[in-house]
């Protein structure tokens, strides 16, 4: 069992022959991923890695079956690329773009309130179930197969995080890695609550960073709902300055709660078992796994 994403997953690209689409696309499909096809306005017809071009998603999806996709577009197209793909009937949209104009991404969040479409990002890693299918631009190879799920807000910690899991002696079911952005389409409750609900995930790793009041919105859900599987919690930026942006759009400090340290006090309130180093993160959840 995985979330999201699996080896009967059938991935399309948007912005497939671009350098961006073109080496990821190449990653996932060497990975094992089902890529059917990809869209580049005004290539349809063509063939390129081996894979029909098309141009407009709705094509693809009505030819190929595609049930995921995919976004490599530039900033200033990506949203209308988000909603072409949900009006499409695609059922998951993973966007990378990084960028994306915060008003875009309203009309987005908006649109999608009446689409059967789940969105991961924008500007993120992607989704990923080890050894199944890669939908995003994360090293395949750090992914070991098991039942250890991971929610992330950065990318290379999620990647840090596999490691780490891997290095215990265990495994990871999907990790999810959904943006850092101020508007993003999947919420680090939402995937929580995804993998609790997934009989092949047996522990979750909760990685955040300062800004915003997602993990703890993750953490009272947890809590309220009894604490059904072991969950390991990290928040980056730590030593973070009030005020200031460290790395992500969304990761800026703007009130009492939004600090690692507060964030890191309601998480261990909730029974989440907090770490200091994402060092300690596969350690954290040997300690706990049944």
């Amino acid at each position: 069992m995985s979330i999201l994403v699996n080896r009967n997953s059938r991935v399309l690209v948007q912005g497939f022959t671009g350098s961006e689409g073109t080496f990821h696309a190449t990653q996932m499909i060497e990975y094992g991923t089902n890529v059917v096809g990809g869209v580049t306005p005004g290539k349809g017809g063509q063939k390129h890695l081996d894979k029909p071009v098309f141009n407009t998603v709705a094509d693809c999806v009505k030819k190929t079956g595609a049930d995921v996709s995919i976004i490599f577009v530039p900033p200033a197209f990506a949203a209308d690329a988000i909603m072409e793909a949900a009006e499409a009937g695609v059922g998951l949209v993973v966007c990378i773009t990084e960028g994306i104009p915060v008003q875009d991404m309203v009309k987005v969040k908006n649109f999608l309130t009446a689409a059967h479409t789940r969105l991961v990002g924008p500007n993120c890693p992607g989704v990923i179930t080890a050894d199944e299918c890669k939908v995003g631009i994360m090293p395949g190879f750090v992914f070991k197969k098991g039942r250890i799920g991971i929610v992330s807000k950065s990318g290379t910690l999620t990647y840090e995080a596999a490691d780490q899991v891997a290095k215990a002696g265990l495994g990871i079911s999907t990790a999810v890695g959904i943006g850092g952005d101020p508007i993003i389409g999947t919420t680090t409750k939402e995937a929580v609550e995804l993998f609790m609900n997934d009989a092949g995930t047996d522990g979750i790793v909760m990685i955040g960073e300062i800004g915003g009041g997602m993990e703890a919105e993750a953490a009272r859900w947890i809590k309220e709902n009894g604490n059904k599987k072991p969950v390991v919690g990290f928040i980056a930026g730590q030593t973070a300055p009030p005020g200031r942006r460290m790395g992500h759009a969304g990761a800026i400090v703007g009130g009492a709660d939004d600090t690692a340290a507060a964030k890191m006090r309601i998480m261990t309130e909730c029974g989440i078992h907090v770490v200091q180093s994402p060092a300690d993160i596969g350690k954290g959840m040997k300690e706990i796994i049944k």
